[in-house]
């Protein structure tokens, strides 16, 4: 072949198929998990798969199309026929962000009706697209001065607290199905065990779980079931819900902030990973045109944001090239418009989709020990707990709701005095997403023995509490008590860091964490 001579990039070839594997039916189980979730929230099956669904699907076909002409236009500018796409989809621990930090203080915090909590959210998913298109200009400059370890610590709380234990409960509460499944999922997934013909596990648990649920009536293919599967159901722009939406969710800034700097810091680290396997793309388009793929979903309805997925150096060792990525995004769009994800949602029950809560959040926490230097092990620790605090609070409120007793002084005052857990719990709760990586921030800034890091980092938390970002649950400048109490609190704690930098010649001290 002359050097002037172009080669021709197919549009799809073999090895595309297991792109497509690992894209399409890697995204399936957030998808299922975000539809149990809703419908466990009230949300009507006719907000989620005629509004929230489709939008969904919108912003995916978008991301598909995209990212196959993206890598389109790097094999023909560098004359290759090997360029492989970037794979994409829902990043699993931003979309249980939205889901449990998001969605779930909005609706039941503030006392939303479901469609009004949809307004919201799709007026905060398209804020977050914004935020993860800054995320092209200012992404590098974050990831410089904010530890990894920190951002993986706050969605890691997420994840034990929301995910690992909403799944492992809902196991118990139908062990005939649950147990068993699980243990299937967790050899193959996690124990690593091979199945015959290189059968995905997760696959096996899933069918399994039918079937036995089907034994045990604990689901049933149903005529509407099948009626819905193939009816077309239009993606219908959102915009002016999209308007109404806005004024809501103030509250609930504090949450998307963190959790979209955490989605685009990953993305721009997955596209480097492809640059590392060869394809050289531009990080800051990929950065960009991922929020604006979540805009886009947003306005025709969708909650959760897009982003770029690991994994592109496994497919490009696996043949994938161009295709895989605009077939997916096809395939994305026919599932949510034809009826596909609701037909599996009735099959498959909510037992078997538990069983991927539990193993996302494996995933999601192992990362943060394992993606990071093991000596940040304690600072991801303490990350968790303001999301146990959020978890305590949300259940205790929801008791007493349940039973129509007020959270009076003197009700709290007898919880407490019979043992119960409460003060405290509130400060710790609201703004948990950035406590949590404040948290984790200080302790590793003290591990690393950088303390006038850890002692801006304790000053910040008194500017962000005086100004109601974390603790107060409100922005706004609050003058009570107890907001004056915790911003003194954080300066005390960034003056006794201080001091110690000051006089940290004359300390002696124990190189705990070094070597690790």
């Amino acid at each position: 072949m002359g050097s002037n001579e172009k080669v021709k990039v197919p549009l799809f070839k073999m090895g595309d198929i297991n792109g497509v594997v690992y894209v399409f039916f890697g995204n399936v189980g957030t998808f299922l998990v975000a539809i149990a979730t809703l419908q466990g929230f009230g949300w009507p099956d006719d907000l989620i798969f005629g509004r929230v669904i489709p939008g969904i699907s919108v912003g995916l076909l978008v991301s598909g199309l995209y990212y196959s002409w993206m890598a389109m236009r790097l094999a023909k500018k560098e004359n290759r026929t090997d360029v492989t796409a970037l794979p994409f989809g829902l990043s699993t621990p931003v979309a249980m962000v939205y889901l449990f930090s998001v969605i779930l203080p909005l609706q039941f915090g503030l006392g939303l009706e479901p469609v009004d909590a949809w307004k919201a959210t799709i007026a905060a998913c398209f804020i977050g697209g914004v935020i993860e298109a800054c995320g092209g200009f200012i992404g590098p400059w974050i990831r410089k001065w904010v530890p990894r370890a920190a951002m993986l610590a706050t969605v890691g709380g997420i994840a034990v607290c929301w995910l690992a234990t909403k799944g492992l409960f809902n196991v118990y509460a139908l062990p005939l199905v649950g147990l068993p499944v699980l243990l299937v999922a967790m050899l193959g997934l996690i124990g690593g065990y091979k199945l015959p013909k290189k059968i995905p596990p997760l696959l096996v648990a899933l069918v399994a779980g039918v079937i036995l649920a089907l034994i045990f009536n604990a689901t049933s293919i149903t005529a509407d079931s099948f009626a819905m599967l193939g009816k077309f159901t239009a993606p219908i722009p959102a915009i002016g819900e999209l308007i109404a939406g806005f004024g809501k969710i103030l509250p609930v800034l504090v949450a998307i902030i963190p959790v979209e700097i955490y989605n685009f810091i990953e993305t721009m680290d997955n596209v480097e990973s492809a640059i590392a396997a060869g394809d050289s793309y531009n990080v800051r388009e990929a950065q960009i045109f991922d929020g604006v793929a979540t805009c886009i979903g947003a306005l025709f309805g969708a909650v959760l944001p897009n982003t770029v997925w690991i994994g592109h150096s496994g497919l490009k060792r696996a043949g994938c090239g161009v295709g895989f990525a605009w077939v997916s995004g096809i395939l994305f769009a026919i599932s949510g418009w034809f009826g596909i994800f609701r037909f599996l949602n009735d099959l498959i029950p909510f037992v078997v989709v538990a069983i991927v809560f539990l193993w996302c959040a494996q995933l999601i926490v192992a990362q943060g020990f394992v993606d990071t230097p093991r000596r940040y092990g304690v600072a991801i620790v303490v990350g968790f707990i303001p999301h146990i605090a959020d978890i305590l609070y949300t259940q205790t409120t929801a008791i007493f709701q349940g039973v129509g007793a007020d959270m009076t002084e003197e009700a709290l005052a007898a919880s407490v005095n019979g043992g119960a857990f409460w003060y405290g719990i509130e400060a710790l709760k609201n703004g948990a997403i950035i406590t949590g990586m404040l948290w984790a921030m200080t302790i590793c800034f003290i591990i690393d023995r950088s303390l006038l890091k850890s002692a801006f980092v304790m000053f910040l938390g008194a500017v962000l509490t005086f100004f109601g970002v974390i603790h107060v649950g409100e922005l706004g400048v609050h003058l009570t008590t107890s907001t004056i109490n915790l911003v003194i609190g954080y300066l005390m704690a960034a003056a006794v860091i201080l001091l110690f930098h000051l006089f940290r010649n004359k300390l002696e001290f124990e190189r705990r964490y070094d070597n690790v």
